[in-house]
């Protein structure tokens, strides 16, 4: 039976899903945290061909249009007296389809980031350890399988102090490019337009956030005015990086000698230390990123089967040998690339994600349980909502294009 809590302005019920209480701090660090991810080591060797210039116009329209979904998807989820996560929440104002469109929208980006973490990871610990990069793979994925399962709390204070650390290494590798003598900003300063598209798949995905709301939404149930200043905060902190991170990369390595997962080659540019530092950097946004993906997916898995108890081990321990089980799979099968894999899961994990909760953000206005204690503003008009169902559709028809050949990849 359900337990219900009551708050200042409205009513939280809890079921499966519990009430799991986070720091504004911690909240943060779980958009932060994932967004720094396999996506903005990714960004520079995407760019290649289209330039810099190009791609950060394409991130900053991109995390303009994420942040604008996120918020509609934090408003429903307080419009709704009962905690569930994204599929629940679109069965509840959408029917069935669109609850099963949104968790294969979440199973889609999850599993290729998942994917794109596992690979990447497993050849930097490889480089490192001289093991394989099956076994690097698995020395990363273990332990972060088991922060995961402990918990919501765990999972966000892990994210809090690694996420820190990873900021911190960051910003120390980006002043260390632009005061470097061998760093040239104009190598980045290029622009060709018809490698535009493919840029915005990249831009997306390095954006996408919204399965992380529903949980950001419940830790911060009991502060809910801070819920869209974590958000917004957090979206800037992540676009302000996503943007520095390719142009330190291109300034110094040129876009001939950029590499997939970027910090081998900007660490080799840097020198030894850096090196250490770029690839140290790589690790821990790949596991903060990591953390979330398969925290999200696994409470999803509790809501979408309907499970009676988030915190009961058997169903929880099923539940992940499923979500962390098939990623590792797939990383080790080899069929997927690490660029790829990434910009798969931005194009379908994208669009879905983007656009569903702006339906779902219409009809939680009229039949939701609650008057939430704040409402989306002007980015909840209908020409903001359509211009994120136009830009979604470009982008993943562009990738359904290119997967057939019809048009190239970009990189």
């Amino acid at each position: 039976m359900s337990e219900e809590v009551k708050t200042a302005t409205f009513e939280t019920e809890e079921g499966a899903l519990k009430v799991k209480k986070l720091t504004p701090y911690e909240a943060a660090f779980m958009i932060i945290g994932v967004n720094i991810g396999s996506g903005i080591l990714s960004l520079a060797y995407s760019a290649r061909f289209g330039g810099w210039p190009i791609l950060a116009m394409w991130l900053v329209i991109g995390g303009v249009l994420v942040t604008a979904s996120m918020l509609y998807v934090a408003e429903v989820a307080l419009r709704t007296k009962k905690i569930l996560q994204l599929p629940g929440l679109a069965e509840r104002y959408l029917g069935n389809t669109g609850s099963v469109l949104i968790f294969i929208g979440v199973c889609c980006n999850s599993l290729g980031c998942m994917v794109a973490y596992t690979t990447g990871s497993g050849a930097i610990i490889a480089s490192f350890l001289g093991c394989s990069e099956t076994a690097g793979g698995l020395i990363f994925s273990i332990p972060a399988i088991i922060v995961v399962f402990l918990g919501l709390k765990t999972t966000g204070v892990s994210q809090k102090v690694i996420s820190t650390s990873m900021i911190i290494l960051l910003a120390g590798l980006v002043i260390a490019t632009f005061i470097n003598k061998n760093t040239d900003v104009s190598r980045a300063m290029y622009a060709n337009w018809s490698f535009a598209l493919p840029l915005l798949n990249m831009a997306i995905f390095c954006h996408i956030t919204q399965y992380a709301v529903p949980d950001i939404v419940r830790g911060l149930r009991h502060t809910p005015e801070m819920i869209p200043k974590v958000i917004i905060s957090a979206k800037i902190v992540v676009t302000v990086f996503l943007c520095l991170v390719p142009l330190s990369v291109l300034a110094i390595t040129g876009a001939e000698n950029v590499t997939q997962v970027a910090t081998i080659a900007w660490g080799n540019a840097l020198g030894p230390v850096a090196a250490i530092v770029a690839n140290l950097f790589a690790l821990t946004a790949m596991l903060t990123s990591y953390w979330t993906h398969c925290s999200s997916m696994l409470n999803n898995v509790v809501d979408i089967f309907k499970f009676k108890d988030e915190d009961d081990r058997k169903t929880r321990t099923l539940a992940m040998l499923v979500v962390a089980g098939v990623p590792l799979a797939l990383a080790f099968s080899g069929l997927v690339g690490f660029v790829d894999a990434i910009s798969m899961a931005g194009a379908f994990g994208g669009i879905i994600m983007s656009v569903l909760p702006i339906f779902m953000l219409n009809k939680a206005r009229k039949t939701g349980d609650n008057q939430p204690p704040w409402t989306c503003g002007w980015y909840a008009a209908k020409w903001v909502q359509g211009l994120i169902i136009i830009v979604f559709i470009f982008s993943t028809g562009y990738k359904l294009l290119s997967m057939f050949g019809m048009l190239p990849t970009g990189w």
